[in-house]
């Protein structure tokens, strides 16, 4: 888990210096009116809302924006449906995509596009599914947090794994105890930046530090898509890797 952590904060200082607020916000916008069409706008009797509207406090979205995703669902102005893909990249990295499109064909043609100009493939989707496991991620910042008495409230609600990154601590769950840990911070008045469900790779594979860089790019492709919601692989991420990336 420690390297698939670690590339999650990179991305996460990353995204920040890079200015990508408005691209983060569009995604939340997304996945509110999605949830809304799903669910209804009440976020008390929706679940799946409630996260994305904790999501966007967490990456200080307005409130006025979350507002006029809910409004904007609730009229039927929006129309946007989930689609995944799956497919392998250079070095034979499985990558599997999460779309929320509201034209599926020009979605398909574009993921097909950058896995072609990359110099990989587009599977059918299913086959490689049994690569990933659904997994709660939580990302909470350190602030003031007792970390011995904040590790044990984590554990005993069913804390997998709890990584300390200095400014944020990012905790894995089990998909079945996600709810429990979410339950537990919000006990525990803590607020996190960021809780969804990801696909972590049983296992990974090693590329050369060239190669690696090279499908990471491609990573970079896809996920300045505007119908990429979430790209996921199972690329090792080497000492080397992490060294280079984040001198980059």
């Amino acid at each position: 888990m420690s390297g698939h952590s670690k590339w999650s904060t990179i991305k996460r200082k990353k995204g920040a210096a890079d200015a990508k607020r408005s691209k983060i916000f569009s995604k939340i916008v997304k996945e509110i009116q999605v949830a809304v069409k799903e669910g209804g706008a009440d976020d008390t009797a929706n679940p799946r809302l409630r996260l994305a509207v904790q999501n966007a406090k967490g990456v200080n979205m307005p409130k006025d924006n979350v507002a006029r995703a809910i409004n904007k669902a609730s009229s039927g102005e929006a129309n946007f449906q989930e689609v995944s893909f799956e497919g392998y990249g250079p070095g034979g990295i499985a990558v599997f995509i999460e779309c929320l499109t509201d034209n599926n064909n020009r979605t398909v043609s574009v993921i097909r596009s950058i896995f072609t100009k990359k110099g990989g493939n587009l599977g059918t989707n299913g086959s490689l599914s049994f690569l990933f496991e659904r997994k709660g991620v939580f990302t909470v910042p350190g602030g003031e947090i007792d970390k011995d008495e904040f590790e044990l409230e984590m554990i005993d609600a069913g804390a997998e794994d709890i990584e300390d990154e200095g400014e944020v601590y990012i905790i894995t769950t089990a998909l079945e105890d996600f709810g429990n840990v979410q339950k537990k911070l919000e006990e525990l008045n803590i607020e996190p930046e960021n809780a969804e469900l990801q696909r972590i790779p049983n296992d990974t594979k090693e590329l050369d530090t060239d190669s690696a860089l090279r499908f990471l790019k491609m990573i970079d492709d896809f996920e300045e898509d505007d119908d990429v919601q979430n790209v996921y692989h199972n690329l090792k991420m080497t000492d080397e890797l992490i060294t280079v990336l984040e001198a980059d």
